[in-house]
C-alpha cells in the first residue's frame, strides 16, 4: 500500500465494527511501510492485509479484509499467501475472530490466550489509586525514549521503538507513564476512534498501579472508553469489571511459533488488534 491507502484501510476496518483510531494510519504506517499489502482487481481495491514486521524475529497479521462483494472468490487467499510469504521465518502473530481459529490453524496458527474488549460508559470517573512513595503521573513524552523502550521490551516480542515514538505523539492522544526516580513502573496510552475511546497499551507493575493509570487517562475522555484485556490476566479483568466495563468484543490471539516471553501478568491492555 501507499500511505494514502492505509486510509482506505482503516474505513474498510471502521465498516467491520473494529473501530479504529482517528489517527491511527501514520504511526501504523511508520512501523513498518513495506508492511500493508493491497490486491486489486481491475485497478480497484478488492482484499487488503498486513504484514508488519518488528525487529528481527517478530511480525503481526492484521487488516484481513476483502470487500463484500468479491469474497469466496479466493482473492482473500491469494493476499493471505502473500503476507505469510513476506513474513517467511519469523513467529507471526495475529488477533482474530473466534469463528475464523480452525482457519487460522491451518495456516499454522496455535492458540495463545483470548483477549476480551471491555467497554466503560465514562461516568462517574474511577477514583484515583494511590501510587508507591516517590513514584508519579507524568506526561509519557516527559519520560527519556530509553527508558520507555527498555520498559516496553518486557511486554512484546520484539524491538517496536520507530512505532512507539509515532504512537504515543499521535493527534488526538493522551500518554501518561508512572515514574519513580529514572524508572517507569507503567504506562498507557488513550487515542480518540471513530466511537468514543480506547486505552492500549496499559501496562503496569501492580494492581494499583494500572488503577491510578486507568483513572488519569479515563479522565481525558468525555465518551465511552475501550480496553482490550487478556483473559488470561485476572487482575487486569477484575479491574475492568471493577469500574462496571461490560464485554462487547473477544478476538484470539495466536502464534506460528511457540508464545512469546512477555509479561501478560503485567498486561492490562493490549496496544491494537490490529498490530499487536
Amino acid at each position: 500500500m501507499l500511505r494514502e491507502e492505509l486510509d482506505l484501510a482503516l474505513n474498510w476496518a471502521a465498516a467491520e465494527g473494529w473501530n479504529p483510531g482517528l489517527d491511527d494510519a501514520v504511526p501504523f504506517y511508520e512501523a513498518d511501510p513495506q508492511g500493508f499489502l493491497i490486491g486489486l482487481l481491475d485497478d480497484q481495491p478488492a482484499a487488503m492485509i498486513s504484514a508488519v514486521t518488528y525487529g528481527t524475529s517478530f511480525a503481526f497479521m492484521g487488516f484481513y479484509i476483502v470487500r463484500p462483494e468479491y469474497r469466496g472468490r479466493g482473492y482473500g487467499w491469494q493476499i493471505w499467501q502473500a503476507a505469510i510469504a513476506r513474513l517467511a521465518n519469523r513467529n507471526i502473530g495475529l488477533d482474530g475472530v473466534p469463528d475464523q481459529q480452525d482457519n487460522y490453524r491451518k495456516s499454522g496458527f496455535i492458540l495463545a490466550h483470548r483477549n476480551i474488549r471491555y467497554q466503560w460508559s465514562g461516568h462517574p470517573l474511577p477514583p484515583q489509586a494511590p501510587l508507591p512513595g516517590g513514584a508519579s503521573l507524568i506526561p509519557l513524552d516527559g519520560a527519556a525514549l530509553s527508558s520507555l523502550k527498555r520498559y516496553d521490551r518486557a511486554f512484546f516480542a520484539d524491538d517496536r521503538t520507530q512505532f512507539l515514538h509515532s504512537w504515543i505523539v499521535q493527534p488526538h492522544c493522551t500518554a501518561i507513564a508512572v515514574q519513580q526516580g529514572e524508572e517507569l513502573l507503567g504506562y498507557g496510552v488513550i487515542r480518540r476512534c471513530r466511537d468514543g475511546a480506547k486505552i492500549g497499551p496499559l501496562f503496569a507493575d501492580t494492581p494499583e498501579i494500572a488503577a491510578s493509570l486507568f483513572s488519569a487517562l479515563c479522565s481525558h475522555s468525555d465518551e465511552p472508553v475501550f480496553l482490550d484485556v487478556p483473559e488470561c490476566n485476572t487482575a487486569a479483568m477484575a479491574l475492568a469489571e471493577r469500574h462496571g466495563m461490560h464485554r462487547v468484543f473477544e478476538t484470539a490471539r495466536m502464534y506460528t511459533q511457540q508464545a512469546p516471553e512477555i509479561s501478560l501478568e503485567r498486561t492490562y491492555g493490549i496496544t491494537s488488534f490490529e498490530l499487536g
